[in-house]
């Protein structure tokens, strides 16, 4: 008997390929151009029973539909927006992510991106290197992080691990949910836009998807003011970006923090010339460690169904 057949539509960290390699017969639908995806599709997709990808790999319906032995999804990352769970758990397909192990590591670039805007890092590197300190003197003075009330949408794990992280720097913690929780004694808003008018600093901490597409509105960036700090380790789409970058560029908001953007990895021009705003490529678990620990749970999710085991992380 064969190796059970695996096609890959978005790898895992090397170690764990490695393992799967030995164990699976995978089919690189990652590494393929377009007439190699359809001929991998066209040769093995009868016999695919297992599914790996990410939530920026995806997996659309147009491909669930010509996989017709496919058993299992194996996501490796903790957002599965991107990939079509509903049909999939309506055909008997089980789906599951990477939740928990990357939650300390988005949590620190929650923090990190939090101290980088408001402390003003990327402009004092900038005075320093293009000698503006040796020639004009001090820069301008910035504002302190202790004091400031700090709003997260979405009091997850993620979000726990954020707030937690901020009262140690001496920062106030609020949050918006669908509902208040009994064991946490943060002050609670049942309205997103009153919460922005409340604190200095948004965190967006919520998954992605259409339950959240698009919930922090203009108004909302627009009660949060022109003294108050935007944050997202999210994803993009629960932000209006085109009102994000007017208001940045208006001075409707003083900055932000971003990991995440709508339409990846193309980021909107004009927050390259923005001074107010730190940009990163959507790496907030971008350790060695957290990212062998998602492919990890991969590979034991892909054993445990295999074998007839109850799935670590199931999804739905």
């Amino acid at each position: 008997m064969g190796k059970i057949e695996v096609l890959v539509v978005a790898p895992g960290y090397p170690t764990q390929m490695a393992v799967l390699a030995e164990r699976y017969q995978l089919h690189r639908y990652d590494l393929a151009d377009q007439a190699g995806k359809q001929q991998i599709i066209k040769a093995h997709g009868e016999a695919i029973r297992a599914v790996m990808t990410t939530g920026g790999g995806g997996f659309s319906e147009s491909l669930l539909d010509q996989l017709p032995k496919l058993e299992i999804v194996a996501c490796g990352s903790v957002g599965f927006d991107s990939i079509c769970v509903e049909k999939c758990i309506k055909r008997g397909v089980a789906v599951t992510n990477t939740p928990d192990v990357l939650t300390n590591d988005v949590a620190d670039m929650a923090l990190m991106l939090t101290l980088a805007t408001v402390r003003r890092l990327v402009p004092g590197m900038d005075w320093v290197r293009q000698r503006k300190w040796q020639q004009d003197g001090p820069i301008q003075l910035n504002t302190r992080i202790e004091g400031k009330r700090m709003g997260i949408i979405g009091l997850g794990r993620i979000g726990k691990a954020i707030a937690k992280r901020a009262e140690s720097f001496g920062m106030e913690i609020g949050y918006f949910g669908r509902r208040p929780q009994a064991d946490v004694s943060y002050p609670y808003f049942s309205n997103l836009k009153e919460m922005a008018n409340n604190v200095d600093i948004l965190v967006a901490a919520v998954p992605g998807g259409s339950e959240t597409q698009g919930m922090i509105t203009r108004e909302v960036l627009e009660a949060l003011g022109e003294h108050g700090y935007f944050i997202n380790i999210a994803r993009g789409s629960v932000v209006d970006e085109q009102a994000l970058v007017a208001l940045l560029e208006a001075g409707g908001i003083k900055g932000a923090g971003l990991d995440v953007f709508v339409d990846e990895p193309n980021v909107p021009e004009a927050l390259f010339t923005l001074d107010n705003v730190v940009l990163q490529p959507h790496c907030a678990s971008g350790t060695h460690e957290t990212r062998a620990a998602m492919a990890q749970l991969v590979v034991d999710n892909l054993a445990a169904h295999f074998s007839q085991k109850p799935l670590l992380t199931p999804v739905g």
